[in-house]
């Protein structure tokens, strides 16, 4: 499958736990053998004003974090475009899904989901999407952007069993009709993460299910990542999902 990433997504730009040394080298040395690589294409500055204000922009270049923010969002966008034809999975940061309009927080700076997909709208490659953010913590900044937009469905799975979470997941995808389905991919809800939920092929099954879904409307899906802080086990759980993905 075509993993889109930089070799600058390994830099430590701040002291944050998703910018840690090691976690995204933990992820790459454990990827499929058949992985293919592709650098992200940069986002433009018009790009990022779909989705934050000229205000938050602003912030967050004098905070000297846009080059790496803009990076990743230009790594959602290729991701979601390749996601269009076949499976793609971002390996970017910093994550997204906690920035919102104007503001963010939680490891976050630019809602790397909501420039893609406003891009690709924006483009008039889709016309519907779906997403699904599995990630421990509710997607608010997705949200809050998205979310009054007739032309997106988003569900942040909130039950607290295995056998319930998944069945959440799979019921919700029966009703999915829509061009382009987008993984918030955060694995911090694993069993040896912070949430202490999911197990590694969980993340496989969630692969699997999306994949079948968008088989079955004729549409796309891609991943992008966002938690996840045990790197011994990160690396599988990414390598779960892409594989499911990948049926």
């Amino acid at each position: 499958m075509k993993v889109v990433f930089d070799q600058s997504y390994y830099t430590v730009y701040t002291s944050d736990p998703a910018a840690e040394p090691g976690r995204m080298q933990a992820i790459v040395k454990a990827l499929p053998t058949n992985t293919t690589f592709v650098e992200p294409k940069p986002v433009t500055y018009e790009q990022i004003n779909l989705a934050h204000t000229a205000e938050h922009i602003r912030i967050i270049q004098e905070q000297e974090l846009y080059d790496m923010a803009a990076l990743a969002a230009g790594g959602a966008i290729t991701a979601a475009r390749i996601g269009l034809s076949e499976p793609a999975f971002g390996l970017i940061r910093p994550p997204g899904h906690h920035a919102s309009v104007d503001a963010a927080w939680g490891f976050c700076f630019f809602n790397n989901m909501a420039v893609a997909l406003l891009t690709l709208k924006a483009d008039q490659q889709i016309q519907s999407a779906y997403v699904l953010d599995i990630d421990l913590h509710y997607g608010d900044g997705t949200v809050n952007i998205l979310g009054d937009a007739d032309w997106v469905s988003i569900l942040n799975p909130a039950k607290n069993s295995r056998t319930a979470y998944i069945a959440e997941v799979e019921n919700a995808l029966t009703s999915v009709n829509s061009d382009i389905i987008g993984i918030s991919a955060g694995f911090d809800n694993h069993l040896e993460d912070w949430g202490g939920l999911l197990a590694t092929e969980d993340y496989f099954t969630i692969g699997r299910l999306v994949r079948d879904r968008a088989k079955q409307t004729n549409g796309g899906c891609f991943a992008l990542l966002e938690g996840g802080y045990n790197h011994s086990v990160l690396g599988q759980n990414v390598t779960a999902l892409i594989n499911g993905m990948s049926q």
